[in-house]
C-alpha cells in the first residue's frame, strides 16, 4: 500500500473532523427534539391536570354550593318539632335535673345595677333655667348660636332659634367651643370664639376664624332615685326607690340565670349524629340571612355614595372565599341544628307541652292581629311552634333551677 503523504493526511483528518462535528450536531438535534418533546408531554399534562383541577373545583362548589332559602319552618313538623328525628337517640344529653349553679355566677353586680338607674335617671333630666346653676364639664346645656366670620354669617352657623342640646366635654363642637361655656349660667348671653381646622369638612371656614353669639337657655339635671321620682315616673313598675332598686336586680339575676342555663345545657350535651337534611336547611336559611344582611348595607352604604359588599361571606370575619364560606356556614348550622336538637330532648324528656293559640291570642292582645297574620307569613307555623318549645323548656329549667 502506497504511503499517504502529509496533505492527504490532513484532508482525510478534516473530512472526520467534520463527520464528527456533523454526528455531535444530529445527536444534539436529537436530543433537543427529545428534550421539547418530554417538555411538551409534562406541560401538556400540567394543562389538562389544571383544566381538570379547575373544571373539578368548579363541579365541587357548584354541587356543594348552599341554595339560599328563608322557610324558616323547613324541616319541622306542625308540632315544632325536627321532622323525622329522634334527637334523644342522636345525642347524649346533659343531666339537666341535677344542674347545680353558683349563686355568685348569676347575682346582679352592684355595678351594672348602678348603671341602669343612672341611664334612667338620665333619661329624665329636666331643663333647668336658674341663673345660680354653673355649667360643668360633662353637664349637657341647652343653647342657641350664630356664627360669623368677619362679621359675615356663614352656612351652618346657625341654630336658627331651635335649640341646640350639647354636652360638654363631647367634642361636637370645634376647637374649644364647649370648654368656654364652662362656668356661665343659664340666660347669659356670650360670645364663643373658635378657630376651624385647616382641614375641616367645609373650605368656606376651614381654617378661619369665627365669632359665635351663643345664648344659654338652661343646664339638664339629673334627678335623685327618690319615691317621689319613682312614682312620677316609674309608676308602673314600683311605686318606691328601693322596689324599683330590687327589680332592677332581679331583672338581672334572671337575665344571668338564663345565659348561665342555656350556656350549660348546649355546652355539655353532644350530638352523636347530626340530621343532615336539616343541617342543609339550616345552613340555607343562615345564608338567607346574611344575603339579606348584605342587600341592607348595600342599600345603605348606596345612600351614601359608597360601594357595598359583593358576596355574603364579606360581613362574615376572617372568611376570604367561598369554600371558606360554606365550611363556616356549616360549622354555624350545626350549632343552630344542635342547640334546636338540646332543647327539643328536654321538651320531651321532660313531657313538657305547648299551647299555641294560647300564644297566638296572647300576640294579638299586645300586638295586633296583623302582627300574628304577618308573623305567620314570614316564619311559618311550625317555626313558631320551635320558639315556644324553647320557650317551655326555659321556663321549666328556670323554675326548677338549683342556684347555691
Amino acid at each position: 500500500m502506497a504511503k499517504k503523504t502529509g496533505k492527504e493526511t490532513e484532508v482525510i483528518s478534516k473530512s472526520k473532523e467534520k463527520r464528527e462535528k456533523r454526528h455531535k450536531e444530529v445527536a444534539k438535534e436529537k436530543r433537543a427534539k427529545l428534550i421539547h418533546k418530554v417538555i411538551g408531554i409534562v406541560v401538556l399534562v400540567v394543562v389538562v391536570a389544571a383544566i381538570v383541577g379547575f373544571a373539578g373545583y368548579q363541579i365541587y362548589k357548584n354541587v356543594n354550593r348552599t341554595t339560599s332559602s328563608s322557610d324558616f319552618s323547613a324541616g319541622l313538623t306542625s308540632e315544632g318539632l325536627i321532622d323525622g328525628v329522634d334527637v334523644l337517640a342522636s345525642l347524649d344529653l346533659v343531666d339537666y335535673e341535677n344542674m347545680v349553679i353558683p349563686m355568685d355566677e348569676v347575682a346582679a353586680t352592684e355595678e351594672e345595677v348602678n348603671a341602669d338607674i343612672q341611664n334612667t335617671l338620665e333619661s329624665n333630666q329636666e331643663l333647668k333655667e336658674d341663673a345660680d346653676l354653673t355649667i360643668a364639664d360633662g353637664d349637657k346645656v341647652s343653647i342657641d348660636y350664630v356664627g360669623t366670620i368677619d362679621g359675615v354669617a356663614f352656612d351652618g352657623g346657625d341654630s336658627n332659634g331651635a335649640g341646640y342640646d350639647l354636652t360638654i366635654g363631647s367634642g361636637s363642637f370645634v376647637d374649644d367651643f364647649e370648654e368656654q361655656l364652662i362656668g356661665h349660667h343659664p340666660g347669659e348671653e356670650m360670645t364663643v370664639e373658635v378657630t376651624f381646622p385647616d382641614d375641616y369638612q367645609s373650605e368656606d371656614v376651614a381654617g378661619k376664624d369665627a365669632s359665635f353669639a351663643v345664648t344659654i337657655h338652661g343646664i339638664y339635671v339629673t334627678p335623685e332615685l327618690t319615691d317621689e321620682f319613682v312614682q312620677a315616673n316609674l309608676s308602673d313598675q314600683a311605686s318606691t326607690a328601693e322596689e324599683y332598686r330590687t327589680l332592677i336586680e332581679d331583672n338581672y339575676y334572671q337575665s344571668h340565670l338564663k345565659e348561665y342555663i342555656s350556656n350549660y345545657i348546649i355546652e355539655n350535651s353532644n350530638v352523636t349524629s347530626y340530621p343532615k337534611s336539616f343541617v342543609k336547611q339550616v345552613k340555607s336559611l343562615l345564608k338567607y340571612n346574611d344575603e339579606y344582611t348584605v342587600s341592607y348595607y348595600n342599600q345603605m352604604f348606596a345612600s351614601y355614595g359608597m360601594g357595598g359588599y359583593e358576596n355574603p361571606w364579606d360581613i362574615r370575619d376572617g372568611i376570604d372565599d367561598e369554600m371558606a364560606y360554606e365550611k363556616e356556614l356549616k360549622e354555624r348550622a350545626q350549632d343552630s341544628v344542635k342547640q334546636a336538637m338540646v332543647y327539643q330532648a328536654i321538651f320531651e324528656k321532660a313531657g313538657l307541652s305547648i299551647d299555641m293559640d294560647a300564644y297566638y291570642a296572647e300576640l294579638a292582645e299586645t300586638s295586633g292581629d296583623d302582627t300574628v297574620t304577618n308573623m305567620k307569613e314570614t316564619y311559618g307555623e311550625s317555626y313558631l311552634a320551635q320558639t315556644q318549645i324553647t320557650e317551655a323548656v326555659m321556663d321549666y329549667l328556670m323554675e326548677n333551677a338549683n342556684v347555691q
